[in-house]
């Protein structure tokens, strides 16, 4: 008799964080006040470290089944029950979740503990790591959910914690601003996501499977073939919805916008979302759903044309940034499109893979900008920077490392990712060489406009304040040991996706292939290798042509700025600095415009809404008065004249049988000649 596998530990691996972020959320004021800030660190980055355990455990587990054996579910209570639907809250691991799971908890776990440094004179310490955890919960359980409803809980919960950790300095109105903006576009997005959920289970309870289970839907999803609504295919429709949700959280165009605002939370912050969370969520829900995206090619059509727009279009706005944390913002940006490039080719794999090493060297670029930034006393503007490698060390060692991994240089991690997505979208079916090109031109980019950032910050002479420059020094260990680790993975952690071309049998895609299908490993074949290789060397080889002319305009300023910045008189520049204007199109057009409808709406409330309510009232009112008089005058006088009439007869005949005797002679009298009257008549 087979020993059953032990899987009530999952439901702990997103749990733990949010105890976490219970007892700091309701006792930190407390604890900080009594036991100190100390013990506020142990209460937070105690769960990360024991949820990346867990899921380590998870994994090893996983690794000892067979392929198709690999999906393990911890059924923690029933949840909905409507006719057939059955939802239950249940945390499911199977191959791509466990990696999810690995990447936010253990490069979560790395920002906690980068977090104590950094955080550390806050006065709002306990509450900044209460929502640290609840974070954390939020996108394990988004993560690990077994079903739709339970991944759109965690889906909403990133929203919400990023909303409150972005305006977490809430009293300077510019920070509270940006975390508004996120909560809001992030709502645009999940208005079509719910949409997508709605239709799917709409599209399968038709079809007799009426389902929210992901194991259910992948095995589902064949029963959609054919189907139409409004003449158009379901699964077209509903990848289509789903996609605009990760638009949103994933910041792809047009939905983009919130993610450089949210640099103004605390740096780790910026870790934390754009490297390990929040913004993969809609990479990970579309590789979750790749049944779907699957039988849907004119959705990955769509996914790929935006994902390689966004790559290119935000990397170009990254040449003219000047604030540190900025140019990563629009570099984490146009990375994503990478992902999404991958997805839309159908290389789902590939896009995990990226995504994997992404959050490697893209949490050590934040983190290392966050050491800087805490170093400088708050200065952003590179301009202010230079000549730090002398006084900081460690943090531009790690920063080159992940610099050289995000342009894509060999052997690190970034290169293989990239290449990787690179060679898929232009070998894939779903592919072309038009894809390719933007990725490529994209991959120029980035590598110009990250060294350009490592030469204005690291070399040449301080120009910073004098005062600032006398008191320059390393970041504490606490700060620089995640960094390390960060920038160790960012360099090696490539060599779990070594493509067959290069002789290695890409271990992930081969590990994540019982999700993904057909779709996650990539198989090198002998005649396309060349090929392949070709592919890598060009792709190297404009990344190498970016860094050699940031050297020439930056290092060693053969080249001025000015070379390029005056072209076509200065246009061109203003309108990237300027970030195409689309904040301000976005302001004049839908702020404005919502505004105005607001407006007009409330106009309309006023003088017409209003006016007929109010007029109804005054009307009934008046209607009511006039019944008031018609029932005073009228019905009450007709009725109190019978009355009094009544009363008159009554007092009057009252008076024939008071006990009189003349009386009572009267009345006879008058009836006997009443009687002989009538008779003589």
């Amino acid at each position: 008799m087979e020993t059953p596998i032990p899987v009530a530990y999952l439901r702990w691996i997103a749990l733990l964080p949010l105890v976490g972020a219970a007892i700091n959320g309701l006792a930190g004021a407390l604890v900080q006040r009594v036991a100190g800030k100390r013990a506020i660190s142990a209460i937070a980055c105690t769960p990360a470290v024991l949820s990346f355990a867990l899921s380590v455990r998870a994994f090893l587990q996983l690794r000892a089944l067979e392929p198709e054996a690999r999906a393990l579910v911890d059924r923690v209570l029933p949840w909905i029950q409507l006719g057939d639907l059955r939802v239950e809250i249940a945390f499911a691991v199977d191959p791509l979740s466990v990696v999810l799971a690995l990447v936010v908890t253990g490069v979560g776990g790395l920002i906690h503990f980068y977090s104590i440094g950094y955080m550390h004179e806050d006065r709002a310490y306990w509450r900044y790591f209460a929502y640290l955890n609840l974070f954390l919960f939020a996108m394990l359980t988004l993560v690990l959910g077994e079903n739709l409803l339970l991944f759109f809980v965690g889906w909403e919960g990133v929203g919400l914690c990023s909303y409150a950790l972005i305006g977490f300095w809430y009293s300077d109105l510019e920070k509270a601003a940006a975390g508004t903006k996120a909560f809001l576009v992030n709502r645009i997005g999940d208005f079509g996501f719910v949409l997508g959920i709605l239709l799917l289970f709409w599209a399968l309870a038709g079809a007799g499977h009426p389902t929210l289970s992901f194991g259910e839907i992948a095995r589902s999803a064949h029963l959609l073939a054919g189907k139409q609504l409004w003449g158009v295919d379901v699964p077209t429709l509903v990848a289509l919805l789903f996609f605009i949700g990760a638009t949103g959280k994933s910041a792809q165009i047009p939905l983009y916008v919130w993610l450089p605002d949210a640099m103004a939370g605390p740096t780790p912050v910026s870790a934390l979302i754009h490297a390990a969370t929040m913004v993969t969520a809609g990479v990970y829900m579309i590789a979750r759903l790749n049944a779907i995206y699957s039988m849907a090619p004119f959705a990955l059509g769509v996914v790929a044309a935006v994902g390689a727009a966004t790559a290119v279009f935000a990397a170009t706005i990254g040449l003219a940034q000047n604030d540190i944390k900025k140019v990563l913002a629009y570099s984490t940006v146009s990375q994503l499109g990478y992902m999404f490039l991958a997805m839309g080719v159908g290389a789902y794999a590939a896009g995990i893979f990226h995504l994997v090493t992404h959050a490697f060297f893209k949490a050590c670029l934040f983190l290392g900008s966050g050491s800087v930034i805490h170093a400088l006393g708050g200065e952003q503007d590179m301009r202010k920077m230079g000549g730090l490698r002398r006084h900081m060390p460690i943090t531009f060692w790690t920063f080159l490392a992940s610099t050289l991994a995000i342009a894509g240089i060999p052997p690190t991690a970034g290169f293989f990712s990239k290449d990787e997505i690179l060679w898929r979208a232009f070998s894939s079916p779903h592919g072309s060489s038009g894809l390719w090109l933007l990725g490529t031109i994209g991959a120029a980019l980035t590598a110009f406009y990250m060294f350009r950032q490592v030469f204005l910050v690291f070399f040449g002479e301080c120009r910073a304040d004098p005062h600032v420059r006398e008191h320059l020094h390393e970041s504490p260990p606490i700060m620089t040991y995640p960094l390390i680790v960060l920038a160790a993975l960012a360099l090696a952690g490539g060599f779990v996706g070594v493509p067959g071309a290069l002789g290695g049998s890409n271990a992930l895609a081969e590990f994540l292939s019982p999700v993904l299908g057909g779709h996650g490993a990539h198989a090198a074949h002998a005649e396309s290798r060349a090929l392949e290789i070709g592919f890598m060397a060009t792709s190297v080889a404009v990344a190498a042509l970016g860094i050699g002319l940031a050297v020439l305009v930056y290092y060693r300023g053969v080249l001025r700025p000015e070379v390029f910045s005056e072209i076509a008189g200065g246009r061109l520049y203003r309108l990237v600095y300027h970030k195409y204007y689309v904040d301000e199109i976005y302001e004049a057009t839908f702020v404005r415009g919502t505004l105005w409808l607001s407006r007009l709406c409330s106009a309309f409330d006023r003088y017409v809404i209003d006016f007929l309510v109010d007029g109804s009232a005054r009307l009934t009112a008046a209607v009511s008065w006039l019944h008031g008089l018609f029932d005073n005058y009228v019905i009450d006088g007709i009725v109190n004249r019978v009355a009094d009439a009544t009363i008159g007869f009554g007092n009057r005949f009252r008076r024939l049988q008071m006990g009189s005797i003349n009386g009572y002679l009267y009345v006879a009298v008058i009836g006997v000649v009443a009687v002989m009257i009538a008779r003589l008549l």
